[in-house]
């Protein structure tokens, strides 16, 4: 007997189940040896065989210790006990009346059907061991005239002895048979529900659990199969990449279980939208895939997806409320725009982008120029993160003068980037990547820091006093530690809140909240200046100038370049020169390249200008040199 079938044997009947049968097996044996006892002992006792009399009334006794401890709970002793004590005693009657002769040793083969039944291995081996060493012994002693061992006569009484052990050992094996039978049925259970549960486990594996469609690693399963077969008979594969346009609205006001019921609605439409041979699956989110195989040509395509989005254009009814939703398709094509299924889909995925791009409720095809340009955008913008790490940027300054007198009165600090391989690169080319990805929160941060610590630098070496400007974006508003920022510049740096001006576009001041003006407010508390960049390019409105208070207007060049032939923008410049004016508001022209432009704006009553004809943007060393001269010609 090995260690490991120590431990198997000592699993099974640590097992709750194992010892209960157990328990109620030995409990029915039992019952059977009581009445089988009881025939025998009456038997003996009319052949007045009293030595086999005792040894069955002992046996009687030992069963019935042996219930008991069972009925306790202390099956193990009582299995020992008994199959180990009746053992014996049957030992013992072969042993001083007929030995192998006698009908009693067909009990031998019961006592190990019962132990086979309900003992462990060791003491079930440990009995055949004890019984063959008994058979030996007998076998022995009758062959070496130890002992004499003859045969009865047959008649009732060992008939009765045969036949009740007989009946033991019938009711023994019956009982081990059921189990037997019982075992192999709950086997057979068993393997279903685990074959059940695996085609359950396969199906959440493959399927999402909310709408039940497939979900990605199954649609990638199918679309290769479909781009196998089109390969084979030259065919087209369609995948489209489908976003709700406003489901986030919808989620936020009336909860993720009326979100979570629009998606099942729309993954129902979707289904109804195609073929039995195409698949819809769900990505996550409000983000949906469809697979179209067999396709002949992008008409096709396109009237499918018009029909999506037809079907999503009908009402859902979600709580009691009609909602209208849209949604935003990319297609990708095989083989046009790839060759497998992740390729296919990354480029569905930018299809859609630029659907939503195009203003939702559409569907756009992929096109390789539009992947380029969006290689070059995240390109760009792994660059752009390591350029802060890298100390990559640099500040130019161009001049803001006085139009009248030429006096130096303020810089405008204009961000460059020096990239180690393209050059130097103007603001032009990254801000938007750079407030599209959320960077513009750290550039703005470290030019606001870079500026001040300038202007300390340019003060200390005795430069006159003037203002330095800086532009602020819509993100750094909405970040909302502006405020922290700016005075912890100031303070670091030791400058005067009134030399510094930040310069805001029209598009921030239309946000218009009451977190907004609040910020401004306490902006203006510090004692900065602030100023609205590009000026007439927006959306113009008196009523947020007097709101904000802020101190300047900015023109925009491209009315001032166009001053001296164009009578529309002369108009236009006056007009808001005089309404800065009327509102006690400073002007500053941007883009002055010439003197004739300089004069006129001049003329006009504009305050301040800066432009190429003044400088260009300057380098700090440079613009401190061109500093020193602060009054310039007329």
């Amino acid at each position: 007997m090995t260690r490991a079938q120590d431990s198997q044997s000592h699993y099974e009947q640590s097992d709750p189940l194992d010892r209960r049968l157990q328990a109620r097996r030995l409990s029915q044996i039992a019952n059977v040896q009581y009445v089988v006892l009881l025939l025998i002992g009456l038997q003996t006792v009319l052949a007045q065989s009293w030595l086999n009399t005792v040894l069955v009334l002992l046996a009687l006794a030992l069963v019935l210790v042996g219930q008991q401890l069972n009925r306790r709970g202390a099956t193990d002793t009582a299995i020992v006990l008994m199959l180990v004590s009746l053992a014996g005693l049957v030992t013992v009657s072969l042993w001083f009346s007929q030995g192998l002769y006698s009908g009693v040793l067909l009990a031998y083969p019961a006592i190990l059907i019962v132990a086979g039944m309900v003992a462990p291995l060791r003491l079930f081996i440990g009995l055949l061991l004890s019984m063959l060493a008994s058979v030996v012994g007998m076998t022995y002693a009758s062959l070496s005239g130890l002992l004499v061992f003859e045969p009865w006569p047959i008649g009732i009484g060992r008939m009765i002895n045969v036949s009740c052990i007989l009946v033991m050992c019938a009711v023994a094996v019956w009982l081990l048979a059921n189990d037997l039978r019982r075992t192999l049925l709950r086997l057979q259970q068993e393997i279903l529900r685990v074959r059940d549960s695996e085609a359950s486990f396969t199906h959440l594996a493959q399927h999402d659990a909310l709408t039940n469609l497939p979900n990605r690693l199954l649609i990638s399963d199918r679309m290769e199969q479909a781009i196998g077969q089109a390969r084979r008979y030259d065919k087209r594969v369609a995948l489209l990449f489908l976003d709700l346009d406003n489901f986030k609205t919808i989620n936020d006001s009336l909860g993720h279980a009326a979100g979570d019921e629009l998606l099942k609605e729309v993954a129902l439409r979707l289904q109804d939208a195609v073929r039995e041979m195409d698949t819809v699956s769900r990505q996550g989110g409000d983000e949906f895939l469809m697979a179209l195989s067999d396709v002949d040509d992008l008409a096709a395509v396109s009237a499918v997806a018009t029909q999506v989005q037809a079907r999503l254009a009908q009402p859902f009814t979600l709580k009691g409320m009609q909602i209208v939703t849209s949604i935003s398709i990319g297609i990708a094509l095989f083989p046009e725009d790839g060759d497998d299924f992740e390729t296919l889909l990354k480029h569905a995925d930018m299809a859609m982008y630029q659907a939503k791009a195009a203003g939702r409720n559409g569907f756009c095809f992929f096109d390789a120029q539009m992947n380029a340009v969006t290689r070059e955008r995240l390109s760009l913008e792994l660059d752009l993160r390591q350029a802060l790490l890298r100390d990559e940027f640099v500040l130019h300054y161009q001049p803001i003068v006085d139009l009248h007198s030429g006096r130096l009165l303020a810089a405008e600090a204009l961000i460059r980037w020096q990239h180690p391989e393209r050059g130097m690169i103007t603001p032009d080319t990254f801000i938007s990547v750079a407030e599209q990805s959320g960077l513009i929160v750290e550039i703005g941060e470290w030019v606001l820091n870079e500026a001040c610590r300038q202007m300390m630098l340019w003060q200390a070496a005795g430069l006159p006093r003037f203002v330095v400007s800086v532009n602020l974006s819509a993100v750094q508003f909405r970040r909302g530690n502006l405020e922290a920022l700016i005075g912890s510049a100031l303070s670091r740096f030791g400058l005067s809140p009134s030399s510094l001006e930040l310069e805001l576009t029209e598009s921030i001041l239309l946000q218009d909240s009451a977190a907004f003006i609040d910020m401004l407010y306490r902006l203006k508390a510090l004692g900065v200046k602030l100023s609205i960049d590009d000026f007439g390019t927006g959306y113009s409105n008196l009523a947020y100038l007097q709101r904000f208070r802020v101190d300047k207007l900015k023109i925009d060049q491209s009315f001032v370049r166009k001053l001296l032939g164009n009578a529309q923008d002369q108009a236009i410049v006056t007009a808001i020169i005089q309404m800065a004016k009327s509102l006690n508001l400073l002007t500053t022209a941007e883009g002055i390249e010439d003197v004739a432009i300089r004069r006129l704006l001049a003329e006009l009553g504009c305050d301040q200008g800066q432009g190429y004809l003044f400088a260009r943007p300057l380098p700090a060393l440079e613009f401190m040199a061109f500093a020193q001269r602060t009054q310039l010609p007329a």
